[in-house]
């Protein structure tokens, strides 16, 4: 799996999520539950990793959402 963004923003984490769950690209958002070993301060980021293969397909999607900022 490739690293596809990071953020610390459980907004922006949720809206792409949403979006490559309509696409029904396969993808796995880590490091949920680090805010417990940080105290809940929200300083550790998220990360959202998808497949090799399809990291170009999400990359486009997150793009035309306009996210290209937030890519990894």
């Amino acid at each position: 799996m490739i690293e596809l963004l990071r953020s610390n923003d459980p907004v922006l984490i949720s809206f792409a999520d949403a979006l490559l769950n309509e696409a029904g690209i396969e993808h796995a958002i880590v490091d949920q539950n680090m805010s417990v070993m940080e105290g809940s301060i929200g300083i550790l980021p998220r990360r959202m990793l998808v497949a090799r293969g399809s990291h170009e397909d999400a990359r486009r999607i997150l793009i035309e959402a306009g996210l290209e900022s937030e890519l990894s």
